[in-house]
């Protein structure tokens, strides 16, 4: 099972695989790709571009690194060409579990996402801690589900995406389902939004006259240690008792008693199907 076909290589997930796994002695690989920028972004990298025809119908694993709105479209021109008993991968729960795949019996189906490098990795060199996104230099962990297909092509299907997402420190075996509650619900919908309002809200100290500088200084250096706090990284260490009755006077004010429905079936359900429309 080492044949691999990279759909949608020249693209933004697509580069980051294919600088992971162009050089690999374990894979074989063939490249897909329509837009001439994504074209010319693999010219660049000395790689050609192959004919579907040519390559999917001898493809042990395809891999669809293509944006969750258009997986639909290209799934229903691909997938038909794909062999029996191969495995398609897709790099985002949403377009699966949205029913965009075909439907046949005699594929497997599996679904792989990067955790990202934590905040609190600790990377020896500037270059190493600096990749925020991972797939570079800094460990990461991966989740990982067989969607369907026979038991053992999710051990082949993890293997690929250690190579894709590398270096990876830790893979997750979680149901698709659980995946979706992951992301979008925890990870965009959720956290996102939270991050998101952690930013205006610093903006809006600088908008009142406070130096922008010192809001950045002090809002940074107070999220380190609520961190460190909050997630046990610092065993003992609790907040003052005024920093608890903020909290208390703060939580109605920002926050809905009912915001974990958020997590609920039919609410990542709603949150998938709106993703995933063109």
């Amino acid at each position: 099972m080492n044949k691999v076909v990279l759909v949608g290589a020249g693209g933004k997930m697509g580069c980051r695989i294919t600088d992971n796994i162009k050089n690999s002695s374990t894979y074989q690989v063939s490249y897909l790709e329509v837009g001439q920028a994504g074209i010319e972004r693999l010219q660049q990298r000395g790689i050609s571009v192959s004919k579907p025809e040519e390559v999917l119908p001898q493809a042990d694993m395809v891999i669809f690194a293509v944006p969750d709105i258009y997986i639909g479209k290209v799934a229903a021109s691909i997938v038909p060409q794909m062999k029996s008993g191969s495995i398609g991968i897709c790099l985002d729960p949403a377009a699966p579990l949205a029913g965009h795949l075909p439907k046949r019996e005699d594929i497997s189906y599996f679904v792989s996402h990067p955790a990202h490098p934590s905040v609190f990795n600790w990377e020896p060199d500037e270059k190493t801690h600096f990749d925020y996104f991972g797939g570079i230099a800094a460990k990461q962990a991966i989740v990982c589900a067989l969607m369907q297909g026979p038991e053992e092509h999710y051990a082949i299907g993890e293997s690929l995406a250690k190579a894709m997402y590398a270096p990876v420190f830790r893979s997750h075996r979680i149901t698709v389902e659980q995946m979706g509650i992951l992301e979008p619900a925890m990870s965009e919908t959720f956290m996102s939004t939270l991050t998101k309002l952690m930013r205006e809200g610093l903006d809006e100290v600088v908008r009142k006259g406070v130096p922008k500088e010192a809001a950045w200084d002090f809002f940074l250096g107070h999220l380190n240690i609520q961190l460190g706090v909050l997630f046990d990284q610092l065993p003992g260490a609790v907040f003052s008792d005024a920093a608890y009755k903020a909290m208390d006077i703060g939580r109605p004010l920002i926050v809905k008693e009912d915001w974990k429905q958020i997590f609920e079936p039919e609410s990542v359900k709603q949150q998938i199907e709106s993703i995933t429309k063109s």
